[in-house]
């Protein structure tokens, strides 16, 4: 079959409506609590009531972050909450895989919030296939950008109201020299070099890097209050003060959690990929890369220190921090 011909049926999809995946509980405070201790938000109109009787909601309310919270299917693989639909709003992903393209990666995630969402209500959302894009060539491979709207909405009984959306956008995609070697050392002779890209540097930040290439890790301080920011930021999420200096970190921490990279991957970088979220022992998180350690045994709690180490980009040589286990 040829590709204008099954790639026309595949767009003639465009546009197909599935059903309702349900929440599993109505919106409720014990989860907001929860998800803001993991996240970090301590806002008192998320678990005091008598505080939020006062705001301007008027009664408790939950983050508006948590759209997508609410009607996941938990720890178990599309367990979803019964009355849910049976449809798989992926099915076109499948579809195109069986034509030759077995890559995928996640391009856009985009929530938007139509308002607050209040304990009790009952959530649902339904999927759109919003857009299949034509053939694109990236440095990634040859696909499709694929996009997904998901539209959430709450029940009421005079009709059920839209509370929010979310655009989903995946490229599926056959991977580009796929046979190449894994180490960037080994490039073949003839080819260009493939640099690393250098990290965005602003105002905010220059002075990260500056500590970075002196040997130094530096945290951002808020002079008002002394809260502890990483990334750097322009004013304190706490205080909102413009003012800050930096505390020199002793580089010293634990593993708080961590993702190992194993597709797709991308040159300069070796696989697999092991990236972690620090908690530092001064109190605030990083993330960096995790150096002479098995990605097979990487463990939350692990104690780690930093390690700095000058790497090539195309850029110029940049100082990295990265960590690796306490011996």
């Amino acid at each position: 079959m040829s590709q204008a011909t099954w790639f026309d049926g595949v767009k003639a999809m465009v546009g197909k409506q599935y059903g309702r995946v349900n929440s599993w509980d109505p919106v409720n405070s014990p989860m907001a609590r929860q998800w803001c201790e993991m996240m970090g938000i301590d806002n008192p109109s998320y678990y005091d009531s008598s505080y939020a009787e006062n705001s301007a909601h008027g009664h408790l309310t939950v983050p508006p972050a948590m759209l997508q919270v609410w009607c996941m299917e938990g720890l178990h693989i599309n367990n979803y909450a019964p009355g849910s639909t049976k449809e798989n709003p992926y099915e076109v992903l499948k579809i195109i895989e069986s034509h030759g393209y077995p890559a995928v990666v996640a391009v856009n995630s985009e929530l938007d919030f139509d308002r607050y969402l209040s304990v009790g209500e009952s959530i649902y959302y339904t999927t759109r296939l919003a857009d299949i894009g034509d053939e694109k060539t990236t440095a990634l491979g040859t696909g499709f950008f694929v996009t997904l709207i998901m539209t959430y909405f709450s029940e009421k009984p005079s009709g059920d109201e839209k509370v929010g959306e979310l655009l989903f956008r995946v490229f599926k995609f056959k991977p580009a020299n796929a046979a190449a070697p894994k180490k960037a050392d080994d490039q073949p002779s003839g080819i260009p070099k493939i640099m690393r890209p250098a990290p965005g540097v602003s105002d905010d930040t220059k002075f990260f890097w500056e500590g970075a290439k002196e040997g130094k890790l530096l945290i951002q301080r808020c002079k008002s209050c002394g809260t502890l920011r990483h990334p750097p930021g322009p004013s304190c999420p706490s205080c909102h003060s413009f003012e800050w200096d930096t505390l020199t970190s002793k580089g010293l921490g634990e593993i708080y959690s961590f993702v190992v990279m194993h597709y797709p991957e991308v040159p300069p970088f070796d696989y697999p990929n092991p990236i972690a979220l620090i908690q530092l022992d001064e109190g605030t998180r990083i993330v960096g890369g995790l150096v002479d350690v098995d990605p097979k045994n990487i463990k939350i709690g692990t104690r780690v220190e930093v390690v700095f180490k000058v790497v090539e980009t195309d850029q110029g040589d940049i100082t990295l921090p990265l960590f690796k286990p306490v011996i």
